[in-house]
């Protein structure tokens, strides 16, 4: 139940307490400043959130490109992990099982990316587009480029067979495209013609080649879906599987169809004015009943990426306990956030003012994350989505 102005109790002191201020300029999580009005109200559990003023400029950092990774390591468990506790220790991936206990659970996004970015024309125009959210089975959103020479109405040719026509114009060179297939069949088009959707950091001529089909997808992808990866999986190989699992740790998988709004700039100043785009994720019976018992047994809860994070942290009750859960979540998670249910996080390093890099501060430190960020500069680790990893323990720990 979420409450809007008018199911504020009269004379209630919620805002005041809380520092919110003005609740309109706080969409913190969970479906905005309303969630946190609700969660403040509910004398049992207290506020999940201490809303602060924050700036994006708050989480800049340098970074020359030369950090940013063009390729993955090879073999994937090769590349370098530094681990983030009480110190900073600098592991390889293969290093990890090592680094776990009997009866920690590893909680995986098995999300395949699709390849979502295409080349058509609309005439003599020549169009790029990426797939960014399915709205029906023959209709996307997408990013395109010259939007301004598109126009409701017009078809975008992609092959012999293959167009879709302009539904709408949105903002930002965002449009909707209704294609001439649809289900199965849409898919089997976008395989054949499209191109992995790489971040426009990691650069190639053209679209992303042959090599990024295979490097740009987790050993578990398994629920097509998303136009980014779940990058913190992309570190894993059977080998490593096979070690976690002798070493007692246990796995459980859960979807977040990964979109392009996890790489967009936050392009305000106060976070609070950022609008986070929502995605689609799914929690089963039984992977919420395998964290539940994990945590029961005394096990840690590790989540490999931020996308598994924020579906669980979307999902969980106040208690921690978990259930399942379908649906969309927007979750925006900045410093000041209470966390539920993770102990540890897997996560590759982030872009500077980013929703990533405040995520991670959030669960972290800010402060550690800056020295962690340092040290990861000094010593070489590589950036991105291709590149190394953290392994980070919770500011809070238990």
């Amino acid at each position: 139940m979420y409450f809007g102005m008018d199911d504020v109790p009269a004379g209630t002191t919620a805002f005041r307490e809380y520092g919110v201020g003005k609740p309109e300029k706080h969409p913190v999580i969970l479906g905005g400043w309303q969630e946190a009005v609700r969660l403040s109200l509910d004398s049992r559990q207290g506020p999940a959130y201490e809303p602060r003023v924050m700036k994006v400029s708050d989480f800049d950092f340098d970074l020359p490109p030369e950090f940013i990774a063009q390729r993955p390591a090879v073999p994937r468990d090769s590349a370098r992990l530094l681990e983030v506790a009480d110190g900073l220790r600098d592991h390889r991936m293969v290093d990890l099982p090592g680094l776990l206990r009997a009866g920690d659970l590893l909680v995986f996004n098995d999300t395949r990316v699709i390849p979502a970015r295409l080349e058509g024309r609309r005439g003599e125009v020549r169009i790029e587009a990426t797939l960014i959210k399915q709205i029906g089975p023959d209709t996307w959103n997408a990013l395109v480029r010259p939007a301004r020479r598109l126009k409701p109405g017009d078809t975008i040719e992609f092959a012999s067979g293959f167009s879709a026509g302009v539904a709408a114009k949105r903002e930002a060179g965002e449009v909707t495209l209704a294609f001439n297939l649809a289900g199965g069949d849409l898919m089997a088009a976008l395989e054949r013609f499209g191109a992995m959707p790489l971040p426009p950091y990691i650069k190639r001529e053209g679209l992303a080649d042959t090599r990024d089909r295979a490097d740009y997808q987790t050993l578990y992808a398994r629920r097509e879906g998303a136009v980014a990866a779940p990058t913190a999986g992309l570190h894993f190989t059977p080998a490593m599987m096979e070690a976690l699992a002798g070493r007692g740790v246990k796995t459980a998988f859960l979807t977040l169809h990964v979109g392009a709004g996890t790489f967009l700039p936050v392009k305000v100043e106060d976070i609070a004015d950022h609008k986070m785009h929502s995605e689609w994720g799914e929690i089963d019976a039984a992977t919420a009943e395998a964290i539940n018992a994990a945590r029961a047994a005394g096990g840690r809860i590790v989540a490999v990426g931020t996308t598994s994070l924020r579906l669980l942290e979307s999902a969980a009750a106040e208690d921690g306990t978990l259930a399942e859960f379908s649906g969309e979540t927007d979750i925006f998670i900045t410093p000041g956030y209470r966390f539920k249910l993770a102990d540890m996080m897997m996560t590759n390093f982030h872009l500077p003012k980013s929703t990533l890099f405040m995520l991670v501060c959030a669960f972290a430190g800010t402060e550690r994350m800056r020295q962690a960020y340092e040290h990861a500069k000094r010593t070489g680790y590589r950036f991105y989505s291709y590149g190394d990893g953290s392994l980070l323990s919770r500011e809070d720990a238990r």
